[in-house]
């Protein structure tokens, strides 16, 4: 197994005036990312880095970003994209179960990283790349396997701490060549980066498969519509990946219309069931283009169905069908195969799909049918295996494009001195697809505002899990076991009961 450098030094040899990357105004070839990424492997070698470290990254998007993710590959480390909304706390936590020895971090980002050392700061200069010009380059790339961690990434889950996600060099080099087939990606291809590198979607759907392919990557550092708008016009870019909440806003803008945006040829969207008039208005505005749903998590490198052109308006609601080398099938609690047409857990098997959870053998093993992994969201496949997505098991809540655990916020609620009983819902929101409600039941004769539950959440979560909505209840409602009843919450505060 080769490390993701090995691309880049093909692309370096054959094209080496070749762009590769766009950021910041400045356009790197593909001769000098392959010398910057094997300089940064040299400085990390020199810092004492070893084959199986693993080497954090704390930063927005920048060009500095994926030199890092590319030199930690060379060097044989692995690569841990930490959440740069998270609290220090929240951050402190990831470093420490991860075992990480190194960390690249942000300039504007420091408090975050709380006391962690050692580290590097990238600043504002460093961001742009060439964060080791004075480092001997490592001209040999690590001999690496193909069960090598590649990459580790925290993901909320159900219970109140995130697990880290691992995934070997077999799963992402797998995910490259399905979404190079699905998407038939060439050198012509140039990708807008807007979505952040910390997440599967930005990184992996496609993200850096277009490198394997000679594409180049046009990265902004954070979303904003009208230079996304602007970008894609100038560089004639080719295809992105936008959460929902982006291109909602990015379809909405005032100025859309003066853009030339006729080289979009596709956007990748998902996460939520998209409605007709969301694809109708996409392709009113990008004419050249089509708008592809998909479905995917962080456990599978993203991307495991793709909606297939032509079918965007006859398959509505679809997420489209499994790529190439995914299997799917719906299953019940049981572990039992269901029959097309009926709901059930959606399961996926194939080689992209991660072996587990990092130091978590008890949730790895619950989270597999045998080498089927459960995902715990509810959909059903028709007779022609589209795949439709019913409702999630897990009491996730997708904000922004950002998963958050209810349970997760939940611990935090209660460490409120006020509150009794807590429960955290997601209920549909315009711009975000869902906002984050806390629902409480308070101790006799306290009271609590929503701006005091939000200061003391903001002392301990991620800005964008912090409730923007508080209820405050006499009960939840219960099953005979006593569990919260959440969909009840969820239908009864949805259909304008509550505060």
């Amino acid at each position: 197994m080769v490390a993701l450098t090995a691309a880049v030094r093909f692309h370096a040899r054959q094209t080496p005036q070749r762009d590769a990357l766009v950021y910041g105004g400045e356009r790197v070839t593909y001769g000098a990312l392959w010398e910057r990424s094997t300089r940064l492997a040299g400085m990390l070698a020199a810092r004492g880095t070893v084959k199986g470290d693993v080497v954090a990254v704390l930063m927005k998007n920048s060009a500095a970003f994926i030199e890092i993710a590319l030199a930690a590959s060379h060097a044989g480390a692995v690569l841990l994209p930490i959440n740069f909304r998270l609290a220090a706390e929240e951050v402190e936590y990831i470093l420490g179960h991860a075992g990480a020895k190194l960390l690249f971090v942000d300039e504007e980002l420091v408090s975050s990283a709380g006391g962690f050392e050692p580290r590097v700061v990238v600043d504002a200069r460093a961001q742009k790349g060439m964060l080791a010009q004075g480092s001997a380059p490592l001209e040999r790339a690590a001999a690496l396997a193909s069960t090598d961690l590649f990459r580790l990434m925290y993901t909320s889950g159900t219970t109140d701490r995130p697990k880290g996600v691992i995934h070997t060099y077999n799963n992402y080099y797998w995910k490259c060549l399905d979404h190079v087939a699905a998407l038939q990606l060439t050198a012509g291809d140039r990708l807008l980066v807007v979505g952040p590198l910390y997440h599967v979607g930005a990184f992996d759907l496609p993200g850096l498969a277009v490198l394997i392919a000679g594409g180049m990557l046009c990265v902004l550092r954070e979303f904003d519509p009208e230079a996304a708008l602007e970008t894609i016009a100038r560089e004639r870019l080719t295809g992105s990946w936008m959460a929902p909440v982006m291109l909602n806003r990015l379809l909405a803008h005032a100025g859309r219309e003066r853009f030339d945006l006729s080289s979009l040829r596709w956007l990748i969207g998902g996460g939520e069931r998209t409605p007709e008039q969301r694809i109708r208005e996409f392709t009113g505005l990008f004419r050249h283009g089509r708008y592809i749903d998909a479905y995917g998590l962080t456990e599978s490198c993203a991307g495991d169905t793709l909606m297939e052109a032509g079918m965007e308006i006859a398959k509505i609601g679809s997420v489209g069908r499994a790529v190439p080398h995914v299997e799917i099938e719906i299953r019940d609690d049981a572990g039992r195969a269901l029959p097309a047409g009926e709901p059930g857990e959606i399961c996926l098997r194939g080689p992209k799909i991660s072996p587990g959870y990092w130091r978590e053998p008890a949730k790895t093993a619950a989270s597999f049918f045998g080498d089927w992994f459960r995902t715990g969201d509810i959909g059903v496949l028709d007779g022609e295996e589209f795949l439709t997505l019913t409702d999630r098991k897990k009491d996730m809540i997708i904000s922004g494009g950002e998963n958050i655990a209810s349970s997760e916020v939940e611990r935090v609620l209660y460490g409120l001195a006020q509150v009794s009983e807590a429960a955290v819902i997601g209920l549909p929101d315009e711009r975000w697809g869902e906002r984050v409600v806390a629902v409480v039941v308070l101790r006799p004769g306290a009271q609590l505002s929503a701006e005091n539950l939000a200061a003391h959440c903001r002392g301990h979560l991620a800005g964008f899990k912090v409730p923007k909505q508080l209820v405050v209840r006499e009960a939840l409602p219960r099953n005979p076991s006593g569990k919260v009843l959440k969909r009840t919450l969820r239908d009864e505060l949805a259909g304008g009961g509550g505060a």
